[in-house]
């Protein structure tokens, strides 16, 4: 008979157990909401504009951006020797090729970044070239070195969402930093979430014709369940790209890594630097049914060339992009970031499907508009869990002298018939904090 009774006191007392250590998950989930929910706003608004930050930006700027396409197909490019040759005479002579991005369709422009020092800074140019007849479209200035505010909208959100506008070796740190944090938020929420008393349905839905407060409850918990998949593996993939130092080695822990940019080219003495468009031309020797799209030039004498191409469709991968790096003086390939290899490690193929999952890339359009969606639930996200937060602390405030009245009363009557004060129901204390 005692067995069972005790039996039956450990079954009352585990929902009661559950519900106290969900409310530590709830308390630490409310703080780094509060600290840290401003930040996830910025990061998901921002870099919900930035998925589609090629068609807005030529949205901004055709004349500038877009190109007619010639009648005759297939349209045929000129060579890339006189699109870089004719980028190169747009601007001043000491300007150092950075970056080159090619057209993504048939109406869009070359895209050359130059560096150009000047006496106080650095200048950061981009050319941009008809790809048909190699004639410049126009240039930008998109910033300079001396200024963390970009000149461009689309730099603006792109400055705001990787570095929130502060000084690089800052902004590495909190935004890798405060990236990490979030995503213990969201795992957080996600226990906070989790039904107790398995109601499912009320979990995952919003309540018809409910009042404000109950609305904005279910609109904060629905739009942090139905993007917890999405936004965790962004999140990751954020940290993984402002601080590789830091999460290679924690990935190496359980399988070899390699990063292309810690590769470097080998100086010779008096050897001058292979071409652009002959690296292009090396990339397209292993994977010549690629089509070029980021080409990375090199700014310092140990930096190397990297050839990214995409559309290259072969078995063994569901993504279909490839980075070749090669030493920029003799054209020796360096490392192939290509996660169909058959000597591609587990560490190597999942750090390459961080930038493809990060920008909603790896799944084409579906993809992307799922990364949108992610990052305009966040704002959504912290503004809900801010009234949430006022409209409990305003009930709090409102039930403490009625709490302080009861637990008064009943210091009398233990004063007086001997009942102690701890007798006091914690169910109803936990059930009005929940």
């Amino acid at each position: 008979m005692l067995g069972g009774i005790a039996q039956k006191s450990s079954a009352k007392s585990r929902p009661l157990t559950m519900k106290i250590r969900r409310k530590w998950w709830l308390t630490l989930h409310l703080w780094m909401g509060l600290t840290l929910g401003l930040l996830l706003a910025i990061y998901g608004l921002t870099g919900s504009i930035l998925v589609f930050h090629d068609e807005i930006d030529e949205w901004l700027n055709p004349k500038l951006l877009t190109v007619i396409a010639p009648d005759d197909k297939p349209h045929r490019y000129k060579p890339l020797n006189e699109i870089y040759q004719a980028g190169q005479e747009a601007v001043p002579k000491q300007a150092v090729l950075s970056y080159s991005d090619y057209p993504r369709n048939d109406t869009a422009v070359f895209k050359l970044s130059f560096l150009v020092p000047t006496v106080n800074t650095m200048e950061n140019w981009e050319v941009y070239a008809n790809p048909y007849t190699a004639e410049i479209t126009g240039k930008r200035l998109l910033g300079t070195s001396d200024s963390l505010i970009p000149n461009t909208f689309i730099g603006f959100v792109f400055e705001l969402h990787y570095a929130l506008l502060l000084d690089h070796k800052i902004s590495r740190i909190v935004v890798g930093t405060s990236g990490s944090l979030l995503i213990i938020s969201v795992l957080t929420g996600l226990i906070v979430w989790w039904p107790l008393t398995g109601r499912w349905w009320q979990a995952l839905t919003i309540k018809r014709k409910a009042a404000f407060e109950r609305f904005n409850f279910d609109l904060h918990k629905t739009s942090g369940i139905y993007t917890a998949l999405i936004m965790v593996p962004v999140l990751f993939s954020g940290v993984y790209m402002v601080l590789p130092e830091n999460v290679v080695p924690v990935l190496e822990v359980f399988s070899p890594v390699t990063y292309r940019y810690w590769f470097t080219s080998t100086p010779t003495p008096n050897a001058m630097p292979i071409s652009i468009a002959d690296a292009v031309a090396i990339a397209e020797q292993y994977y010549p049914r690629g089509r070029p799209h980021w080409i990375y030039g090199a700014t310092e004498a140990t930096d190397t060339y990297t050839v990214c191409l995409n559309d290259v469709d072969r078995p063994g991968s569901w993504l279909q992009r490839v980075c070749v790096v090669m030493d920029r003086y003799n054209g020796k390939v360096l490392d192939i970031d290509d996660p169909a290899k058959v000597t591609a490690t587990a560490g190597e193929v999942f750090t390459h499907w961080q930038w493809p999952l990060h920008s909603g890339q790896a799944f084409g359009m579906t993809g992307r508009l799922l990364v949108f969606a992610t990052g305009l639930a966040c704002p959504v996200l912290f503004v809900t869990g801010v009234i949430r937060w006022l409209q409990k602390r305003r009930v709090t405030r409102k039930k403490m002298p009625a709490i302080g009245a009861g637990i008064k009363g009943q210091e009398i009557d233990r004063q007086t018939s001997g009942i102690a004060v701890y007798k006091l129901n914690p169910r109803r204390i936990l059930n009005f904090f929940d």
